[in-house]
C-alpha cells in the first residue's frame, strides 16, 4: 500500500501543483520511499522524525497495555505531556519542530511535507491555530494529502483522499 501511495502521490502533485513544490520529509526509510516517485528530491530533515517510543518501539498499543501498564496508563491519563521511557513526547515533538515551522513560514513556494502522524499532528495544529492538547487526537488519515493555503486571517484547509 505504501508503494502504489507514493505513486499516488506523485501523479496527484504532477496534476494538482501550480509548480513544484519543495519537498521535506523525515529521515526515516518510509518517508524517503514515500518522496522518491515526487517530481523534485527531498530534504531530509531528522526534526520530522516519528515521535521516538523509546523502550516501546515496535511495540503495539496492545503489548505496551500488557507488558507495561503502568505506561500504557500514564500515555492514556496525558498523551502530551507523556514520555516514552528513553523516548519523547508530543512535547517534545512540538519543540524539535521549532526550525521546521520557522522555515516553513519562510518559504514562498509550496512545501509537501512527507511525514508521521505524531509529527503531522503537531503541524497541523501550530498551522491551525488549535491547542497542543489537542493535536494528540487530531485525524491525520493516511494516503490522503492535506492542503493548507494561507489566507488572510488563517489558513484554508483541502484534503485529498488519494486510496
Amino acid at each position: 500500500q505504501g508503494e502504489a501511495y507514493a505513486r499516488k502521490l506523485a501523479e496527484f502533485m504532477r496534476e494538482h501543483a501550480i509548480r513544484p513544490p519543495r519537498v521535506w520529509c523525515s529521515t526515516l526509510r518510509r518517508t524517503i520511499q514515500t518522496s522518491r516517485h515526487l517530481p523534485v528530491p527531498a530534504l531530509q530533515w531528522s526534526a520530522l522524525n516519528e515521535i521516538d517510543a523509546g523502550a516501546c518501539d515496535g511495540m503495539t498499543y496492545d503489548e505496551v497495555r500488557e507488558q507495561l501498564p503502568a505506561e500504557f496508563e500514564a500515555r492514556s491519563a496525558d498523551k502530551l505531556r507523556y514520555r516514552y521511557p528513553r523516548g519523547e513526547s508530543y512535547q517534545d515533538v512540538i519543540q524539535r519542530l521549532e526550525p521546521v515551522i520557522i522555515e516553513a513560514e519562510r518559504q514562498r513556494e509550496p512545501v509537501l511535507i512527507v511525514a508521521h502522524q505524531a509529527v503531522l499532528r503537531a503541524l497541523y495544529a501550530y498551522f491551525m491555530d488549535r491547542d497542543p492538547q489537542d493535536c494528540v487526537h487530531m485525524e491525520i488519515p493516511l494516503h490522503t494529502v492535506i492542503e493548507l493555503t494561507p489566507g488572510p486571517y488563517a489558513f484554508e484547509e483541502q484534503r485529498f483522499k488519494l486510496m
